[in-house]
Protein backbone atom coordinates (compact mmCIF):
# COMPACT_ATOMS: atom_id res chain seq x y z
CA UNK A 1 0.00 0.00 0.00
CA UNK A 2 1.60 3.67 -0.71
CA UNK A 3 2.42 5.56 2.10
CA UNK A 4 0.20 8.80 3.49
CA UNK A 5 3.04 11.22 1.73
CA UNK A 6 2.44 9.65 -1.47
CA UNK A 7 -1.41 9.20 -1.51
CA UNK A 8 -1.52 12.91 -0.97
CA UNK A 9 1.78 13.51 -2.90
CA UNK A 10 4.04 15.54 -0.50
CA UNK A 11 7.14 14.75 0.97
CA UNK A 12 8.36 13.67 4.20
CA UNK A 13 9.35 17.46 5.06
CA UNK A 14 6.22 18.82 3.60
CA UNK A 15 5.24 22.00 6.29
CA UNK A 16 0.88 21.90 7.33
CA UNK A 17 0.03 23.82 4.42
CA UNK A 18 1.65 21.91 2.15
CA UNK A 19 -0.11 19.34 3.30
CA UNK A 20 -3.41 21.12 3.63
CA UNK A 21 -3.48 22.55 0.02
CA UNK A 22 -2.19 18.66 -1.29
CA UNK A 23 -5.04 17.63 0.28
CA UNK A 24 -7.85 19.74 -0.99
CA UNK A 25 -6.40 19.62 -4.39
CA UNK A 26 -6.77 15.96 -4.46
CA UNK A 27 -10.26 15.72 -2.58
CA UNK A 28 -11.31 17.77 -5.09
CA UNK A 29 -10.01 15.58 -7.73
CA UNK A 30 -11.39 12.15 -6.78
CA UNK A 31 -14.52 13.10 -5.24
CA UNK A 32 -17.35 10.95 -6.35
CA UNK A 33 -19.34 13.63 -7.40
CA UNK A 34 -16.65 15.16 -10.03
CA UNK A 35 -14.38 11.72 -11.02
CA UNK A 36 -16.78 9.02 -12.36
CA UNK A 37 -13.43 6.57 -12.04
CA UNK A 38 -15.05 3.22 -10.71
CA UNK A 39 -12.29 3.23 -7.67
CA UNK A 40 -12.82 7.18 -7.02
CA UNK A 41 -15.08 6.74 -3.41
CA UNK A 42 -12.16 4.54 -2.49
CA UNK A 43 -9.18 6.52 -3.52
CA UNK A 44 -11.54 9.36 -2.07
CA UNK A 45 -11.25 7.57 1.66
CA UNK A 46 -8.08 6.49 1.26
CA UNK A 47 -6.88 10.14 0.59
CA UNK A 48 -8.96 11.30 3.91
CA UNK A 49 -7.84 8.93 5.88
CA UNK A 50 -3.87 10.11 5.07
CA UNK A 51 -4.81 14.02 5.83
CA UNK A 52 -6.57 12.88 9.24
CA UNK A 53 -2.76 11.40 10.27
CA UNK A 54 -0.45 14.01 8.16
CA UNK A 55 -2.21 17.05 9.65
CA UNK A 56 -2.08 16.27 13.41
CA UNK A 57 1.28 16.82 14.95
CA UNK A 58 1.20 14.02 16.96
CA UNK A 59 -0.33 11.56 14.73
CA UNK A 60 2.09 12.27 11.90
CA UNK A 61 4.65 12.11 14.34
CA UNK A 62 3.71 8.38 15.60
CA UNK A 63 3.25 7.29 11.88
CA UNK A 64 6.81 8.68 10.83
CA UNK A 65 7.94 7.13 13.39
CA UNK A 66 6.15 3.32 13.45
CA UNK A 67 4.43 3.54 10.05
CA UNK A 68 1.04 2.55 8.50
CA UNK A 69 0.35 -0.59 10.54
CA UNK A 70 -0.48 1.75 13.69
CA UNK A 71 -3.44 3.35 11.81
CA UNK A 72 -5.20 0.49 10.53
CA UNK A 73 -7.39 -1.41 11.82
CA UNK A 74 -6.85 -2.65 14.98
CA UNK A 75 -4.11 -0.38 15.94
CA UNK A 76 -3.95 3.22 17.44
CA UNK A 77 -5.94 5.79 16.40
CA UNK A 78 -7.86 2.98 13.52
CA UNK A 79 -11.18 4.38 12.63
CA UNK A 80 -12.64 1.71 14.57
CA UNK A 81 -11.01 2.11 17.27
CA UNK A 82 -13.51 1.98 20.54
CA UNK A 83 -14.42 5.04 22.24
CA UNK A 84 -13.08 5.72 26.33
CA UNK A 85 -16.75 5.59 27.56
CA UNK A 86 -18.29 2.85 25.22
CA UNK A 87 -19.59 3.98 21.61
CA UNK A 88 -17.27 4.56 19.36
CA UNK A 89 -15.13 6.72 17.26
CA UNK A 90 -15.12 7.69 14.01
CA UNK A 91 -12.41 9.89 11.78
CA UNK A 92 -12.49 10.67 8.39
CA UNK A 93 -10.52 13.38 6.81
CA UNK A 94 -10.25 17.03 9.03
CA UNK A 95 -12.96 15.67 11.08
CA UNK A 96 -13.04 13.68 14.06
CA UNK A 97 -16.71 12.18 15.05
CA UNK A 98 -17.31 10.63 18.40
CA UNK A 99 -20.61 9.25 20.03
CA UNK A 100 -20.32 8.17 23.42
CA UNK A 101 -23.07 6.83 26.20
CA UNK A 102 -23.18 10.79 27.15
CA UNK A 103 -21.24 14.15 27.34
CA UNK A 104 -20.14 16.44 23.93
CA UNK A 105 -17.76 15.89 21.85
CA UNK A 106 -16.44 18.79 19.66
CA UNK A 107 -15.15 17.76 15.97
CA UNK A 108 -11.40 17.69 15.46
CA UNK A 109 -9.47 19.70 13.09
CA UNK A 110 -12.02 21.20 11.21
CA UNK A 111 -12.75 24.28 13.32
CA UNK A 112 -16.94 23.28 14.04
CA UNK A 113 -18.03 22.76 17.56
CA UNK A 114 -21.07 20.26 17.35
CA UNK A 115 -22.60 18.15 20.08
CA UNK A 116 -22.66 14.63 19.94
CA UNK A 117 -25.19 12.91 17.71
CA UNK A 118 -24.24 15.67 14.81
CA UNK A 119 -24.05 14.42 11.32
CA UNK A 120 -19.80 14.61 10.32
CA UNK A 121 -21.08 14.85 6.82
CA UNK A 122 -22.98 17.85 7.33
CA UNK A 123 -19.67 19.17 8.86
CA UNK A 124 -18.27 18.13 5.77
CA UNK A 125 -20.29 19.84 3.37
CA UNK A 126 -19.79 23.17 4.78
CA UNK A 127 -16.01 22.50 4.52
CA UNK A 128 -15.97 21.61 1.40
CA UNK A 129 -19.07 23.30 -0.07
CA UNK A 130 -20.08 20.05 -1.57
CA UNK A 131 -22.19 16.96 -0.59
CA UNK A 132 -20.17 14.30 1.26
CA UNK A 133 -20.36 10.99 -0.97
CA UNK A 134 -20.33 8.97 1.82
CA UNK A 135 -23.91 10.31 3.03
CA UNK A 136 -25.07 10.37 6.66
CA UNK A 137 -27.90 9.46 8.77
CA UNK A 138 -26.78 5.92 9.79
CA UNK A 139 -24.86 5.25 6.36
CA UNK A 140 -27.58 5.76 4.38
CA UNK A 141 -26.41 8.33 0.61
CA UNK A 142 -28.88 11.68 0.57
CA UNK A 143 -31.01 11.98 -2.32
CA UNK A 144 -29.31 13.37 -4.89
CA UNK A 145 -30.16 17.38 -5.82
CA UNK A 146 -29.96 18.47 -9.23
CA UNK A 147 -26.73 19.85 -10.00
CA UNK A 148 -25.74 22.41 -12.44
CA UNK A 149 -22.02 23.85 -13.15
CA UNK A 150 -20.79 27.65 -14.16
CA UNK A 151 -17.37 28.85 -14.74
CA UNK A 152 -16.52 32.24 -13.32
CA UNK A 153 -13.32 34.30 -13.82
CA UNK A 154 -10.75 34.52 -11.01
CA UNK A 155 -12.39 38.43 -10.75
CA UNK A 156 -15.95 37.12 -10.30
CA UNK A 157 -14.98 34.90 -7.55
CA UNK A 158 -12.76 37.21 -5.67
CA UNK A 159 -15.69 39.63 -5.65
CA UNK A 160 -19.06 38.37 -6.43
CA UNK A 161 -20.98 37.92 -9.27
CA UNK A 162 -24.69 37.85 -10.30
CA UNK A 163 -25.30 35.45 -13.45
CA UNK A 164 -27.78 34.66 -15.61
CA UNK A 165 -28.29 31.01 -16.51
CA UNK A 166 -30.78 28.64 -18.22
CA UNK A 167 -32.15 26.06 -15.73
CA UNK A 168 -34.75 23.34 -17.06
CA UNK A 169 -35.63 26.05 -20.04
CA UNK A 170 -36.23 28.94 -17.29
CA UNK A 171 -33.87 31.89 -17.14
CA UNK A 172 -32.71 32.11 -13.93
CA UNK A 173 -30.44 34.84 -12.26
CA UNK A 174 -27.92 33.37 -9.46
CA UNK A 175 -25.72 35.55 -7.09
CA UNK A 176 -22.42 34.20 -7.19
CA UNK A 177 -21.41 35.16 -3.15
CA UNK A 178 -17.35 36.40 -3.16
CA UNK A 179 -14.71 34.17 -2.11
CA UNK A 180 -16.28 30.71 -4.09
CA UNK A 181 -13.59 28.58 -5.18
CA UNK A 182 -13.52 25.49 -7.92
CA UNK A 183 -15.51 23.09 -6.40
CA UNK A 184 -17.50 24.52 -3.77
CA UNK A 185 -21.38 24.14 -4.28
CA UNK A 186 -23.56 26.78 -4.30
CA UNK A 187 -27.76 25.73 -2.58
CA UNK A 188 -30.60 27.15 -3.93
CA UNK A 189 -34.02 26.02 -3.30
CA UNK A 190 -34.78 23.58 -5.97
CA UNK A 191 -31.15 22.76 -7.37
CA UNK A 192 -27.30 23.25 -6.49
CA UNK A 193 -24.51 25.20 -8.72
CA UNK A 194 -21.08 23.78 -8.60
CA UNK A 195 -19.02 26.22 -9.15
CA UNK A 196 -15.33 26.30 -11.16
CA UNK A 197 -13.09 29.37 -11.26
CA UNK A 198 -10.77 30.56 -13.91
CA UNK A 199 -6.95 30.95 -12.61
CA UNK A 200 -5.69 34.13 -12.54
CA UNK A 201 -2.73 35.17 -14.50
CA UNK A 202 -0.10 35.96 -11.72
CA UNK A 203 -1.88 35.11 -8.18
CA UNK A 204 -1.96 31.43 -7.43
CA UNK A 205 -4.59 30.89 -4.56
CA UNK A 206 -4.61 28.34 -1.90
CA UNK A 207 -8.37 28.24 0.10
CA UNK A 208 -8.47 32.18 0.49
CA UNK A 209 -4.61 33.23 0.61
CA UNK A 210 -2.94 34.32 -1.97
CA UNK A 211 0.56 33.60 -3.51
CA UNK A 212 2.61 36.27 -5.74
CA UNK A 213 5.83 35.51 -7.17
CA UNK A 214 8.26 38.39 -7.68
CA UNK A 215 11.00 38.54 -9.54
CA UNK A 216 13.97 40.85 -8.07
CA UNK A 217 17.29 41.53 -9.77
CA UNK A 218 20.04 40.19 -8.06
CA UNK A 219 21.74 43.38 -7.34
CA UNK A 220 18.41 44.79 -5.35
CA UNK A 221 18.64 40.95 -3.44
CA UNK A 222 21.77 41.98 -2.33
CA UNK A 223 21.59 45.92 -1.53
CA UNK A 224 18.13 46.12 -0.57
CA UNK A 225 15.35 48.99 -1.95
CA UNK A 226 11.98 49.13 -2.92
CA UNK A 227 9.64 47.36 -4.69
CA UNK A 228 6.44 47.47 -5.83
CA UNK A 229 3.58 44.39 -6.10
CA UNK A 230 -0.03 44.22 -6.98
CA UNK A 231 -2.69 42.92 -4.76
CA UNK A 232 -6.24 42.56 -4.93
CA UNK A 233 -6.56 46.24 -3.71
CA UNK A 234 -3.93 47.89 -6.30
CA UNK A 235 -0.63 48.01 -6.09
CA UNK A 236 1.43 48.77 -2.89
CA UNK A 237 5.33 49.45 -2.39
CA UNK A 238 7.11 46.69 0.01
CA UNK A 239 10.84 47.42 1.46
CA UNK A 240 13.40 44.54 0.25
CA UNK A 241 15.95 44.00 3.14
CA UNK A 242 19.64 43.84 2.04
CA UNK A 243 20.64 40.67 1.99
CA UNK A 244 17.28 38.95 0.73
CA UNK A 245 17.56 34.96 0.14
CA UNK A 246 16.35 34.08 -3.18
CA UNK A 247 12.47 32.17 -2.11
CA UNK A 248 12.09 34.18 0.97
CA UNK A 249 8.36 35.87 1.38
CA UNK A 250 6.60 38.20 3.37
CA UNK A 251 2.66 38.21 4.13
CA UNK A 252 0.18 40.60 3.50
CA UNK A 253 -2.18 40.09 6.23
CA UNK A 254 -5.70 40.38 5.02
CA UNK A 255 -4.98 40.85 1.54
CA UNK A 256 -6.12 37.69 0.22
CA UNK A 257 -9.78 36.41 -1.17
CA UNK A 258 -12.56 37.45 1.08
CA UNK A 259 -14.35 34.10 2.51
CA UNK A 260 -17.89 33.23 1.84
CA UNK A 261 -20.74 35.78 3.76
CA UNK A 262 -17.92 37.55 5.82
CA UNK A 263 -15.70 40.05 6.83
CA UNK A 264 -12.94 38.20 6.78
CA UNK A 265 -9.95 37.93 3.77
CA UNK A 266 -7.01 35.21 3.79
CA UNK A 267 -3.51 36.39 3.42
CA UNK A 268 -1.06 37.49 0.44
CA UNK A 269 2.32 35.87 0.68
CA UNK A 270 4.68 37.93 -2.25
CA UNK A 271 7.46 35.32 -2.96
CA UNK A 272 11.14 36.63 -3.83
CA UNK A 273 12.38 35.22 -7.19
CA UNK A 274 15.81 35.71 -8.28
CA UNK A 275 15.91 37.23 -11.71
CA UNK A 276 18.42 35.53 -13.95
CA UNK A 277 18.90 37.22 -17.23
CA UNK A 278 18.99 34.94 -20.55
CA UNK A 279 21.86 37.09 -22.06
CA UNK A 280 23.87 39.74 -20.89
CA UNK A 281 25.72 42.25 -22.35
CA UNK A 282 30.07 42.09 -22.25
CA UNK A 283 30.25 44.98 -20.04
CA UNK A 284 27.96 43.18 -17.98
CA UNK A 285 29.54 39.93 -18.23
CA UNK A 286 32.42 41.54 -17.25
CA UNK A 287 31.39 43.38 -13.78
CA UNK A 288 29.72 39.88 -12.93
CA UNK A 289 33.16 38.24 -13.56
CA UNK A 290 34.41 40.89 -11.48
CA UNK A 291 31.98 40.47 -8.35
CA UNK A 292 32.71 36.96 -8.70
CA UNK A 293 36.68 37.54 -7.93
CA UNK A 294 35.64 39.79 -5.16
CA UNK A 295 33.22 37.22 -3.52
CA UNK A 296 35.33 34.43 -3.84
Amino acid sequence: MASYYEMLGVSKSATAAQIKSAYRKKALEWHPDRNKAANATEKFKEINSAYEVLSDEKKKSTYDQVGHDAFVRGGMGGANAASGGGGYNYSQGPFSYSQSQGGQNPFDGAGFGAAAGTDPFEVFEQFFGFQSPFGGGGGQRRARRNLYQITITFDEAVKGTEKKVNIDGKKKTIKVPAGVDTGMRIRFTDYDVLVEVKPHEFFQREGQDLYYKHKVSYPLMVLGGSIEVPTLDGKTKLKLRSGTKNGAHVRLSGKGVPYPNSKRRGDLYVVYEMDVPDKVSRKAKKLLEQLQQELA
